[in-house]
């Protein structure tokens, strides 16, 4: 090996470095902008590159140019996907990022008490910490999102303080966060950070009806580290109230703008001193309980008052270009609607330049689904000849299906501005089901290449507390990186896990599943720790007369594993594979004794 004096080297490594980061952020980037907190005098101050740094941020990652324009200063992500060109995009609309760290949710399977995957979880955000470190755009590193449920369990929270103590060791210049739906009973997540996370900088606590309190409640915990409001907006759909049919009743855009500027003036500029400032949710549109519920843009880019709010209060200014305003929408009749039947609806909503407006109306089925923790949920589907139209009044032939509709107006000035509400209904008929969508094969339930997967591992059955999943353990995959690791703790007595759509499902009243039509087998692969295990695997569980039931059903019983992968098959030739709401699923009777098997590549295939 060649012999380098230490000042060549110095140059050799120094040079290398610069090439890196040249060929890592292309022209955006071409140093570090460092961030601090300062203690000051009854608080804190966010310092980014020795100025004071207000956080005027908002979740999301679309037309930045609109939100730089609308007096934001930063985004928020929720993991480092895709994370170079997102850095890239903000740094050129002179905006900073707050990276997100997706970490493991105990409620989807991950174990805190599982070394391996503890420690990959860690590396794998040691890897973007030394990757992304030096890229202008960087904010701050936040530490998981929502992955602490009741947060009452000290391993989650020696894990949060692991990463956020080796990512100081890595990049001193960037502050760490850790983030939390709001502050838990009697603010014990609060009071666990404040006990286990000696290395975490700043708490983000993701907080919707609560928000107006969120300072006086954050100072009644004796919290002594700075906040930022990590996600805010209207008041969630488990915080309002329901119809006679348990739908939620969503507000209009319109009075979740005033949300939006409430909670901000209430708490960020409420407490400067511990509030850093706050993150809007969601700077984008999304599925979630309905189609409108938390965005602040349409899919078409228009923006919502919700924009028009933050930007009044972050500039001091209210917009040149307003938005329309909603101020009523009702329907002359709402529930015990029968097939065929013709409702009337009326909306109210005005421009405050008196521009010009139109209105789009649209029907949707209802899920009467309320989503947990911001997971996936498909889109309902749209009934388009239901409709017709004039301006502000439209009538509603009433579906032949049963169960819950929305009603939505969509309304738009011509300008970029709009305004949307909807109000719920509820047909009394027998529900019609509505079509799964399709799937595309191989459809992958579990493994490698799964994505927006619908199915959830959330059916738990028998003997629940002795079950363990563990979605990505890294003992020896047979693909990959990870598989999935099953312990079953108890030595009598049975469990069991179903893979659901929508998750929790058994009763098949709601919409969910896919088309699997095509598929010939579900195909997958598994092994036991020590081999002798006996396991029964099966799929299509939701039967009898519901409306939302699988349409066939596979098992295989009494399988006996060996300590090798081996590849098992549910043959479906000839199977109505039309909707398949329970994809896979596994039971055992306990066997004497504690046991752990392995599974990996779950999918259904076309041969």
């Amino acid at each position: 090996m060649p012999q380098f004096r230490p000042f060549a080297m110095r140059v050799v490594i120094r040079g290398l470095c610069l090439l890196s980061i040249v060929c890592s952020f292309g022209d955006a980037a071409s140093a570090q902008t460092p961030v601090r907190l300062e203690k000051r005098s009854g608080g804190f101050t966010l310092l980014r590159d020795g100025k004071p740094f207000p956080v005027k941020g908002a979740g999301g990652q679309t037309k930045l140019d609109l939100l730089a324009s609308a007096g934001g200063n930063s985004i928020r992500t929720w993991s480092t996907d895709n994370l170079e060109s997102v850095l890239d995009d903000a740094h050129r609309h002179g905006l900073t990022v707050c990276v997100g760290f997706w970490l493991g949710h105990e409620r989807h399977g991950f174990n805190y008490q599982d070394e391996a995957a503890v420690l990959r979880q860690l590396e794998d955000c040691l890897t973007a910490v030394r990757k992304y470190k030096d890229h202008p755009a960087v904010l701050l590193w936040a530490i998981g999102n929502e992955m602490e449920g009741s947060g009452r369990n000290p391993a989650v929270w020696y894990a949060v303080d692991h990463i956020a103590r080796e990512i100081k060791q890595i990049d001193p210049h960037h502050p760490t966060m850790t983030v939390i739906a709001e502050l838990g009973d009697d603010a014990i997540k609060v009071r666990n950070i404040e006990r286990f996370c000696p290395h975490i900088d700043i708490i983000g606590v993701n907080s919707y009806g609560g928000i107006t309190t969120l300072a006086d409640r954050y100072r009644a915990a004796d919290g002594t580290k700075p906040y930022i409001v990590t996600e805010h907006g209207p008041h969630g759909p488990w915080e309002v109230g329901k119809t006679d049919w348990g739908s939620p009743i969503e507000p209009s855009s319109t009075a979740k703008g005033q949300a939006y500027a409430d909670g901000y003036r209430r708490t960020v500029l409420a407490q400067p001193a511990l509030c850093l400032g706050s993150y809007a949710f969601l700077w984008g549109h999304k599925q979630e309980t309905t189609a409108t519920w938390f965005g602040m843009l349409l899919p078409d880019g228009s923006r919502l008052a919700a924009v028009d709010a933050m930007t009044a209060v972050w500039t001091g200014s209210p917009p040149r270009n307003p938005c329309p305003g909603i101020e009523s929408l009702a329907l002359d009749r709402s529930s015990r609607l029968k097939p065929g039947e013709v409702v009337r609806a009326t909306l109210v909503a005005s421009h405050p330049q008196h521009r010009e407006l139109t209105v789009k109306w649209i029907l949707r089925s209802d899920s009467v689904t309320i989503g947990v923790g911001g997971d996936a949920q498909a889109e309902e589907t749209a009934f388009a000849d239901a409709v017709s139209s004039a301006g502000m009044t439209a009538q509603v032939t009433i579906p032949e299906g049963g169960g819950g509709y929305r009603l939505f107006a969509y309304v738009y000035d011509g300008q970029g501005g709009a305004a949307v509400a909807n109000v719920p209904l509820y047909v009394d008929a027998p529900i019609k089901p509505i079509p799964a969508p399709k799937a595309n094969l191989p459809f992958v339930v579990y493994g490698d290449g799964m994505k927006d997967s619908p199915y959830a591992p959330s059916g738990y059955m028998g003997n629940t507390g002795a079950i363990t999943m563990t979605l990505d353990s890294t003992d020896s995959p047979h693909a990959g990186k990870t598989c999935l690791k099953v312990e079953y703790r108890a030595n009598d007595q049975w469990g069991g896990v179903l893979w659901q759509s929508p998750e929790n499902d058994w009763d098949g009243v709601r919409p969910g599943g896919l088309n699997l039509n095509g598929a010939v087998a579900c195909e997958f692969w598994v092994r036991g720790a020590e081999g002798g295990e006996t396991v029964n695997f099966m799929l299509g569980l939701l039967d009898g007369n519901q409306p939302y039931r699988d349409t066939a059903k596979g098992e295989l019983k009494e399988v006996r594993l060996t300590d090798q992968w081996q590849k098992l098959r549910i043959a479906l030739p000839g199977r109505d594979l039309s909707r398949i709401k329970t994809a896979f699923g596994w039971s055992l009777a306990g066997q004497g004794k504690p046991l752990t098997f392995y599974l990996d590549d779950i999918r259904y295939v076309a041969e």
